[in-house]
């Protein structure tokens, strides 16, 4: 889960040339696209850590989507982007808990080779995303966060291979339970932090008060 996109993916100042707003609407693109494949593959193959890095690249997506279309809006109108986005990311957070349980309780083994396929799949898209940023990866904050998100993403897409790999060898669910755990646990952190932010951006700054001195 990237929760290195937390608080640094939108920056003040727009994208410094065309081609790395060009390269952010590809990692938007990308990043929809295998929201709903790795959504719609988790469902079928009963695999929670599917589902848990579904919520990476909606993550991801929600972060580039906010970089392009609201850097030249007020702060206040990001900041309340970013609560509904980070509110939306802890509620599946909690899904995909809610949902490791119960294929726990269950006993559900998902299709470890919808897994690893779909994992390998969500590497290489990631890959792609990372390829076209590597040249931007030493610029500013804003490009660097970006850079470092898609970087983390690669270990997310690792850790659901394994899992495939661990469910083939053990014949049980936990291997998928436990990769799910984890990415949700982390889920809920970054938008922890998301909301605490905006929270802190949105509220009122107090009132400075002015005491007269008696003459």
């Amino acid at each position: 889960m990237s929760a290195c996109c937390s608080g640094g993916c939108s920056s003040d100042k727009p994208p410094v040339d065309r081609g790395y707003r060009r390269i952010l609407w590809i990692a938007l693109v990308v990043n929809a696209v295998m929201f709903g494949v790795e959504l719609f593959s988790g469902w079928a193959a009963g695999s929670v850590s599917l589902l848990a890095d579904a919520v990476d690249f909606f993550g991801d997506a929600a972060n580039y989507g906010v970089s392009l279309l609201v850097l030249g809006l007020a702060p206040i109108w990001r900041s309340r982007t970013a609560l509904i986005k980070g509110l939306t990311m802890g509620g599946y957070g909690l899904f995909v808990l809610g949902a490791a349980l119960w294929n726990a309780a269950s006993g559900t083994v998902p299709q470890h080779t919808t897994m690893g396929v779909i994992g390998f799949v969500a590497l290489l898209a990631n890959l792609l995303v990372a390829v076209l940023l590597f040249s931007y990866r030493n610029g500013d904050s804003n490009m660097r966060s970006v850079w470092l998100c898609t970087r983390n993403d690669v270990i997310g897409n690792l850790a659901v291979m394994l899992a495939a790999l661990g469910v083939f060898g053990t014949g049980a669910g936990w291997p998928d339970t436990v990769v799910a755990s984890i990415m949700g646990v982390l889920g809920l952190s970054a938008a922890r932090t998301v909301v605490t932010q905006a929270r802190a951006e949105l509220a009122p700054e107090p009132a400075i008060q002015v005491v007269a001195r008696p003459r």
